[in-house]
């Protein structure tokens, strides 16, 4: 084993531990997803989270820079020289009044964690930048993706800016095209299969078995990691406080997942006195989740998981040819990967799940933008989640709340444009006609 990490099971029947130079998205003795696990005894972490504040004077050193690296003793899985980065992190955590003002949430509560600034646009890269480490760690040549688009293009950058080959897997009709553009553009092998990003998975899945390929799905325990520190740079920019809530999408529940292992770590460390609530936020029209969680009442029961009720669920899916379908592309996903480590968070963060239709996602992105910051579809699910949830009293207006938007506004553009010019909601700003007259001109000026 490791000196420092190791893989483990997630599975307390199983519990089988791997080494960390193991390339492995399942345990081979019983399928479950895995853990990285770290022996934090031998990890020389900080007494403290501003501990961390120091490495903003020397930042000349590539791995300070990053906004992942940065917290490297939080995510110690491999050595320093095997570490891939191109700068991802460094994002905002906007203070947003006047959003909070809209929403009736008090002044100075309201925070945006804006993800759309990491290089390939998305929160991605803080996923990436761990999983490309590992594999170059491991001596991997190629890599693939199943994509509804941010996968992709972060994939593609990362795999070239390491020297790998990477090919992306999406669906028919099932991709953004300003995210497809963007591994087109950075040398991605496309390959477009006839069904939805769950087929693409599960080819994925298999093709990388067969040809011995680095799948860097967020199956893949080591992604995960990275996507941690979106939690510590919030921390971060709110002077070393924890928040009272986080808000995020859900999709394929990586981020989530993610989310809830970082504040049980720092917890079991005595770096934070809490542990913020979560809130997971779902498309309705890709709602497995809400379903699960919020009628089934499936729970993560110690990993003790009632795998019957989701094999159940999915049956249904499949009787009823079922395939997701939502404005918000990112999280048009009906079999989340990540979905028991998604429960243990919502246990960790004592969480809520919900769904938002697709016409309030349309209304939140728009009313983020008239507030300041453009995001993709999927981001603005976090508000429209906001809104039910302070309806119902579930978050109070005083409350310090973060909401993470995981993607740029020209991600998806055509959901954007086509809100305005035809005139969508209520925040629609359409262009208006005028004959090539200055008088004409200027009286719509007035």
């Amino acid at each position: 084993m490791s000196k420092l990490a190791f893989q483990r099971c997630i599975n307390p029947g199983c519990g089988a531990e791997f080494d960390c130079s193991e390339t492995l998205v399942e345990c081979p003795k019983c399928g479950e997803l895995l853990d990285i696990v770290y022996d934090w005894d031998k990890i020389n972490v900080p007494d403290k989270m501003s501990d961390f504040a120091k490495r903003w004077g020397t930042k000349d050193n590539r791995l300070d820079f990053s906004g992942v690296w940065r917290f490297r003793e939080l995510l110690d899985f491999c050595p320093d020289e095997t570490k891939v980065s191109i700068g991802e992190g460094q994002t905002i955590l906007q203070l947003n009044d006047g959003l909070a003002k809209d929403l009736g949430v008090s002044a100075g509560r309201l925070h945006l964690q804006y993800e759309g600034m990491n290089p390939s646009g998305s929160f991605k890269d803080n996923g990436m930048t761990a999983a490309f480490s590992h594999a170059t760690m491991v001596g991997a040549t190629a890599s693939a993706c199943a994509s509804t688009g941010n996968t992709s293009a972060s994939m593609a950058l990362y795999a070239h800016s390491c020297g790998l080959k990477c090919t992306v897997f999406i669906g028919s009709g099932r991709i953004a095209f300003g995210k497809l553009s963007q591994s087109m553009d950075y040398g991605g092998h496309t390959i477009q299969i006839m069904g939805d990003f769950d087929d693409c998975m599960k080819q994925v899945q298999d093709v990388c078995k067969q040809l011995d390929i680095y799948l860097v799905n967020s199956l893949n325990p080591f992604r995960l990691e990275g996507q941690k520190t979106i939690m510590f740079r919030i921390i971060e920019q709110l002077g070393w406080e924890v928040p009272d809530w986080i808000i995020v999408p859900g999709g394929n529940l990586g981020n989530s997942s993610a989310f809830g292992k970082a504040f049980m770590e720092l917890k079991q460390l005595g770096l934070i006195g809490k542990i913020p609530r979560l809130a997971v936020i779902n498309a309705d029209g890709a709602r497995t989740l809400s379903d699960l969680y919020n009628d089934k009442k499936l729970r993560w029961n110690g990993g003790n998981v009632d795998q019957g009720t989701i094999d159940a669920y999915y049956a249904e899916l499949t009787a009823k040819n079922f395939s997701p379908h939502t404005c918000a592309s990112a999280i048009e996903i009906s079999r989340p990967v990540n979905l028991k480590k998604c429960l243990r968070a919502l246990d960790v963060c004592n969480g809520v799940v919900l769904a938002v239709t697709d016409e309030e996602i349309v209304n939140a992105k728009a009313q983020i933008g008239l507030h300041g910051l453009g995001c993709e579809p999927a981001s603005a699910a976090t508000i429209a989640g906001l809104k039910h949830l302070l309806a119902d009293g579930t978050i109070g207006k005083d409350e310090r709340i973060a909401c993470v938007l995981t993607g740029h506004q020209l991600k998806d553009p055509d959901v954007t444009v086509n809100y305005h010019k035809d005139s969508q909601g209520p925040f629609s700003n359409p262009p208006v006609e005028c004959a090539n007259d200055l008088d004409e001109i200027i009286k719509l000026m007035k």
